[in-house]
């Protein structure tokens, strides 16, 4: 609401354009525009192949299942942890572990029991075991899945760095 949309639309694309051209994944954040990100992330796709995240998560059914074809990955914040993000949780259940990602969005979003505070990285924890109980998997397996997913995406980054 703080821009032009047209100008929202041609940045978008724009940055499309770049990570395409640099072999670098997209980051999107859309709040309120599933239509138009569905429909400027498939025309772009028919131009070039490109890598996606759908960064904090809280969008439609129909833009997961989108951005899913695209082989986009989705990332879920300490919003899933929310009493009244139920529509979101039922989402989440759809979308294949292999796509998943967890992610803080610090310093705003604090997972339920830190709801409230300034989220931090360390918070990031309450919301992949919520995410864990959710998908009946163990905390270990949604760590070692969506470390790979990172991996995966993030494919210029490497594991020994971090080690």
């Amino acid at each position: 609401e703080n821009s032009n949309k047209e100008t929202q639309k041609k940045s978008f694309v724009n940055h499309i354009n770049i990570a395409r051209d640099l072999d670098l994944p997209i980051i999107v954040h859309t709040r309120n525009a599933d239509e138009d990100t569905i429909n400027i992330l498939k025309n772009e796709y028919k131009r070039g192949k490109f890598r996606g995240l759908i960064h904090c998560f809280t969008a439609s059914k129909e833009l997961a299942i989108e951005v899913l074809q695209l082989d986009f990955f989705i990332s879920i914040s300490g919003i899933i942890t929310f009493k009244n993000a139920n529509e979101l949780r039922e989402i989440v259940k759809l979308i294949p572990i292999e796509k998943l990602l967890v992610e803080t969005d610090a310093p705003y979003l604090a997972p339920v029991p830190m709801r409230g505070k300034r989220n931090e990285p360390s918070f990031v924890s309450y919301t992949a075991s919520y995410l864990a109980k959710l998908l009946n998997i163990s905390n270990t397996i949604l760590y070692e899945k969506t470390t790979k997913n990172f991996f995966n995406l993030f494919n210029k980054a490497k594991l020994s760095k971090w080690k």
